[in-house]
């Protein structure tokens, strides 16, 4: 049988960098948001979408990816995150990320292989206008 969770879901989009700064810094981040899940879970939220959190030189508001893999260290680190994730799930939300295949920042490894050499593998992983 299907799961169709996503047909009756309560979806909050939420942008952790202005969400909730835990650490007195000015910057939202995992920590503050893991600190509001019950406030969160409080409102019948069942889904939470969040807005990009990778590393990132943030020329495009964080739509620029250099690291796919990792949080942007004002946001926390990776055992934050997943610390988040874990809390989330254990109030029954679940957690959508906006994965940006189609940008990536010029800072990113392949961008910058592929800017260094016209052979490389990495100048076929985009599309330059």
């Amino acid at each position: 049988m299907l799961d169709l969770w996503y047909k009756n879901a309560v979806l909050y989009c939420i942008d952790v960098e202005t969400y909730m700064d835990a650490n007195g810094n000015g910057v939202g981040d995992f920590e503050g948001l893991t600190q509001r899940l019950d406030y969160i879970a409080g409102l019948g939220i069942t889904c939470i979408w969040l807005m990009p959190f990778y590393p990132t030189p943030n020329k495009d508001n964080g739509y620029d990816v250099m690291d796919y893999y990792n949080v942007d260290p004002r946001l926390g680190t990776l055992g934050d995150f997943v610390e988040f994730t874990r809390q989330a799930h254990e109030r029954g939300i679940r957690i959508i990320v906006d994965l940006v295949i189609n940008h990536t920042s010029d800072q990113h490894p392949w961008f910058q292989a592929a800017c260094k050499d016209e052979n490389s593998k990495y100048r076929n992983y985009g599309v330059a206008e």
